[in-house]
């Protein structure tokens, strides 16, 4: 309704600056006419008045009132009335066209050209947005056309690859990488970038080459964790949930706290059914196998018991809180199960994010909040 108001009005004002010259131009003939015949009647004034004085004669004063006289009835009426007749005829017609037809030819221009449907869009977006989109493409093409001449820039590849993936173009980020190998050097990571490229290009599947991989990079840093996650993934596809649980829950073991992949391991874990993390470390699982029954049962109760006071102090770690429920669920201790979930949904009630991956662990734990 305001685009409309809007319209209109800059119509009206289209049409007031058509008519304003229009009615000024009427208006301004009328005095210059009504001049003209004031100065005929001094003339005929000034006549009479050097007739009185003898300064002409009166023949001559007669032919000058004579001529005069015809300039004057020329002036107001034999020329005057045909030229006011005519101008006022031009700008009825010109006022009607602006009027009438000038709104007809803007909503003529406006229905085929023009979009009243379509919503705002900010003028920084669609200014930066395109431009933005076409420097990546056009830096894409430029690296494309330096690695043509340049084949063997290893560098080149390895910046290039993850640039194409981004863009969608997975059978050429694959070459890339592929290149980025073999003139750049082998690493874990680049046989990992190679492997994810694969699976992208499959449409997330773990084939059978991305799985060789995602093996070869393991092969060089057991610990890299694209190559076991996948490798986790393509078990996971296989139907090995358990196998998959394992991988992954090793993985988030040794994961950093602050590491930005941490929340997909949890959610890929809950996913097939396996808690976050152990109790217990396989170490201490280890040095445990010689204990007695009670000896055993001593030493897990001191770790939660350590594990819970840690957490008093520092209620942000999910993963310890996950540990903490499902030990308890272990020991038989329900009731301190319950209790445990109550403080670490009260710890991580302020983060949305930490909330959602505490609720998402607790999904196969049987509890009921």
């Amino acid at each position: 309704m305001t685009l409309w108001f809007v319209f209109a009005l800059m119509t009206v004002a289209a049409i007031f600056a058509v008519l304003w010259p229009l009615g000024r131009a009427g208006s301004a003939a009328r005095p210059r006419q009504g001049s003209e015949a004031v100065v005929y009647k001094d003339q005929l004034a000034e006549i009479e008045r050097d007739l009185a004085a003898g300064l002409i004669a009166a023949p001559e004063a007669e032919a000058a009132r004579v001529e005069i006289g015809r300039r004057l009835l020329a002036a107001a009426g034999n020329e005057a009335a045909p030229a006011d007749r005519s101008s006022l005829n031009w700008r009825r017609a010109a006022a009607v066209l602006a009027l009438v037809g000038l709104p007809l030819a803007a909503i003529g221009l406006y229905v085929p050209l023009g979009s009243p449907g379509m919503p705002d869009a900010p003028l920084a977006l669609r200014s930066r947005a395109p431009d933005m989109a076409q420097s990546l493409e056009n830096m894409v093409a430029q690296v494309e056309q330096h690695l043509e001449r340049n084949p063997t820039d290893g560098r080149g590849w390895t910046v290039l690859a993850p640039v194409l993936q981004r863009l969608g173009r997975y059978d050429d980020a694959v070459r890339a990488y592929r290149n980025a190998l073999a003139y750049g050097g082998e690493t874990a990571e680049r046989r990992s970038d190679l492997g994810e490229a694969l699976s992208a290009a499959a449409g997330g599947v773990v084939t059978a080459d991305a799985k060789a991989e995602f093996e070869r990079a393991r092969a060089l840093n057991a610990d890299e964790p694209k190559a076991n996650y996948f490798l986790g993934l393509a078990a996971e596809q296989d139907g090995r949930k358990d196998d998959a649980a394992a991988i992954w829950r090793a993985l988030l073991a040794k994961a950093p706290a602050d590491a930005p992949w941490r929340p997909l391991l949890q959610t890929s874990l809950a996913r097939v059914g396996g808690s976050a993390a152990p109790v217990v470390s396989d170490d201490s699982i280890a040095a445990a196998k010689d204990m007695s029954e009670g000896d055993r049962g001593a030493m897990i109760r001191a770790m939660v018991e350590r594990l819970a006071s840690r957490l008093k102090q520092n209620g942000d770690d999910v993963d310890g809180w996950l540990r903490l429920v499902r030990a308890y669920l272990v020991m038989g201790e329900r009731d301190k199960a319950k209790g445990a979930l109550g403080d670490a949904r009260g710890a991580v009630a302020n983060d949305a994010e930490r909330l959602r991956q505490l609720n998402e662990g607790l999904k196969n734990l049987g509890l009921d909040g």
